[in-house]
């Protein structure tokens, strides 16, 4: 589903003339199809699944915020506008994520659920986090919020 939005995505910015939007979604199909390959290695022949694609999604504007905060600090400020764009492009296809406050309900949810105690149980709610709220949390906020929450 998600890779068809994408290709039809790609399609319109074609038609659009949209450079930014035709050169960004082509990165995010070959991609895509690079992480096909190695699953066909290992035995998945259907491709990757909605979640997995989102979780490439989220590691592409991962990327590109480091290195906007790379180019800002070189001062190539056209640089970090262009990945800005990219950003843009590529968040159209994930999930609304979730606010601050909204991440610790979700985490104070989790850990009340699963009975969490302690630092022990970071590993188990972390699991249960991404289970549930794969797209729409930043797993790195998260990850300190838990830590805050059973520490």
């Amino acid at each position: 589903m998600l890779r068809k939005r994408i290709n039809e995505a790609l399609k319109e910015a074609m038609k659009a003339k949209r450079q930014r939007a035709v050169s960004t979604l082509r990165l995010i199909l070959a991609a895509l199809k690079d992480r096909d390959i190695a699953a066909r290695a290992k035995g998945n022949t259907e491709g990757l699944g909605d979640g997995e694609i989102t979780g490439l999604l989220q590691t592409m504007i991962r990327q590109r915020r480091e290195s906007i905060a790379l180019y800002e600090q070189g001062g190539r400020l056209e640089l970090a506008e262009a990945e800005r764009e990219e950003i843009e492009v590529i968040e159209g296809f994930l999930p609304r994520q979730m606010g601050e406050d909204e991440m610790r309900q979700a985490v104070a949810g989790v850990i009340a659920e699963i009975g969490a105690a302690g630092l022990k149980d970071m590993g188990r709610t972390m699991a249960e986090l991404r289970t549930r709220f794969g797209g729409q949390m930043d797993f790195g906020k998260a990850s300190g919020v838990v830590k805050a929450s059973l520490g």
